[in-house]
């Protein structure tokens, strides 16, 4: 069986699936000062229906990354960056404790000029007597050589908690997103580290041994041991497990809307032909471009329990939350009061949820049901301008779904699928806005959590090899050996494979894998008249999606 556990916004959903579909589900109030309470509460609720000896496999979905980054809470890092010619890096200062490096590597990784050890000396004293314990150490074309970033590690040793190397977190050549994405990785390091010791020692207090792993933003899970070192890659999970659940409960095959309402906000996921689009270059964090591939969500502050104001005259909605709707305890009248005053839906105490309205409109000179209605619309209204915004942007250029790239490719959305506690209450109003289909799906008030507990392990490598040096390199998990000067772009390419699915086997065990070669290249390397080797490039990865053997059992019909 599986364990699926969402850390929302406003609720942590939980459930535990297996062959047949769903065994158990529950909802917890999520606890934003302690997360740790929360998926504690949510495994307690699960045990008291599920022998714990009975789950195998255990997905978290956590805001913790996210929240740390957008609320400004992360820890301050110590950033030690070289470059060299062609590149200023001051150009990207990020934080307060950025220093730079002389030295330099030249694109095939040969050192061109050494690392100044007197600058980087000057700089670690400088880092530590401000109490710096958590730096990044990223240089430019360190995925072809690592040796300066290596360097800075081993000044550092003694000296520091924790150090990310900016070569371990992708192939990709990118100076300025592999910056911003070192910086924010230790930024958020101690953190989650904190929370994975949590959850650890949770879990080993039920008894539970099953395997435990995190979802990322790309839809797809890392071990939780593995993520201890790359906790940026859990950033936005939450989107990305509204965009997994739609995907196991239902079997998508047209250019579609997902919507995931929540208490307080929601997002919004964009399907073509059937497929979730995809950032493959990477995310924007606080405005700077990252190396962290995302399925392409958006996020607004509309939820079911958003704040009502009515200020001159004029009826908003959110983006705060202050509490529960009155409708669940709260004192202060929401979006879903409205819902519930307009007849929409009963949820909770609908009377109230009127009486709640019927105080907001006396004091703005209102009629309650006008007021309800005026709130409802303003709501429906802010999540079609923000649907229809999206699709501008993704129309405006070539997108990227998790399977292919699409160039000339209008996406006309033909339905929208909306998940989430609110869900239902939202059906009606979109499916007027919209003039489309509405569907809410089954399981919809736990569908994250669905979603998380059955996303499947993925990972991207690139391999780069230089035959005229003799060399490979897969700087994401570790790999640099000798290679012939015959080596070949096909040979690369089952290399990339082989290693591929080595890794993650290793990692995760029990789980099938396929792993393929999404972009390959070969480039002459040419002396005077002559060839003097190849300089190959290959990107392998395994993609986004749900374990098939468990999506047969919560799938249904939509």
């Amino acid at each position: 069986m599986l364990l699926g556990i969402d850390v929302g916004g406003t609720h942590t959903d939980v459930v535990v699936v297996d062959a047949k579909g769903v065994r158990s589900a529950a909802k917890v109030v999520t606890n934003h000062e302690n997360l740790f309470e929360s998926v504690n509460d949510g495994i307690a609720s699960m045990l008291r229906e599920v022998d714990a000896a009975a789950i195998d496999r255990i997905n978290l979905s956590t805001t913790l990354s996210t929240n740390a980054i957008v609320e400004g809470t992360t820890e301050k890092v110590g950033m030690i960056v070289s470059a060299g010619p062609g590149i200023d890096p001051d150009h990207f200062k990020i934080g307060d404790h950025y220093h730079r490096i002389e030295g330099a590597l030249d694109h095939r990784g040969t050192e061109i000029l050494p690392l100044d050890t007197r600058q980087l000396e000057r700089a670690v004293a400088s880092c530590g007597k401000a109490g710096v314990r958590s730096y990044a150490a990223v240089s430019k074309f360190s995925p072809r050589n690592p040796a300066h970033e290596n360097a800075v590690r081993d000044a550092l040793a003694g000296g520091s908690d924790f150090v990310t190397l900016g070569h371990a977190l992708s192939g990709h050549l990118n100076f300025p997103r592999r910056v911003a994405t070192a910086y924010y990785n230790s930024a958020v390091w101690r953190l989650y580290n904190r929370f994975a010791d949590a959850v650890e020692k949770a879990l080993v207090g039920y008894g539970i041994r099953a395997s435990v792993n995190i979802l990322k933003a790309d839809g797809g899970t890392m071990p939780l041991s593995v993520s201890r070192t790359l906790p940026v890659e859990t950033i936005l999970s939450g989107p990305a497990a509204s965009v997994m659940g739609i995907l196991a409960l239902c079997e998508i095959r047209t250019d579609s809307v997902v919507l995931d309402i929540g208490g307080t906000t929601t997002d919004i996921a964009v399907f073509a032909s059937g497929a979730p689009l995809i950032d493959p270059e990477g995310i924007a964090l606080n405005g700077r471009l990252t190396l962290v591939r995302a399925l392409r969500t958006r996020s607004i502050g509309i939820g079911g329990d958003s704040l009502l104001r009515v200020k001159n005259g004029a009826v908003e909605v959110g983006p705060e939350r202050l509490g529960p709707a009155v409708a669940d305890g709260g004192v202060l009248a929401t979006l879903i009061d409205a819902f519930n005053c307009r007849g929409s839906v009963s949820h909770g105490n609908v009377e109230a949820s009127r009486k709640a309205i019927a105080e907001l409109a006396a004091k703005s000179k209102m009629v309650a049901d006008e007021l309800a209605q005026a709130a409802t619309e303003r709501a429906i209204a802010t999540i079609k301008s923000a649907i229809d915004e999206l699709l501008e942007e993704i129309n405006e250029r070539p997108v990227y779904t998790i399977h292919e790239m699409l160039e000339g490719r209008e996406i006309l959305p033909e339905r929208i699928y909306v998940l989430g506690g609110p869900a239902e209450a939202f059906q009606q109003d979109l499916a007027s806005a919209f003039a489309l289909q509405v569907t809410v799906p089954r399981d919809y008030a736990v569908a994250n959590a669905i979603g998380a507990a059955l996303a499947r392990t993925t990972m991207s490598i690139e391999l780069l090899a230089d035959t005229e040096k003799g060399m490979l390199i897969i700087p994401e998990i570790g790999v640099n050996r000798e290679i012939p000067a015959s080596y070949s772009l096909e040979d690369a390419g089952e290399d990339a494979r082989r290693y591929l699915v080595g890794h993650l086997g290793r990692t995760v065990p029990g789980e099938t894998i396929h792993a393929e070669v999404v972009d390959a290249a070969s480039f002459n390397m040419v002396q005077g008249y002559f060839t003097t080797g190849k300089n190959i490039r290959v990107r392998c990865q395994v993609k986004p999606g749900i374990l098939e053997e468990f999506g047969k059992g919560v799938r249904q019909s939509c």
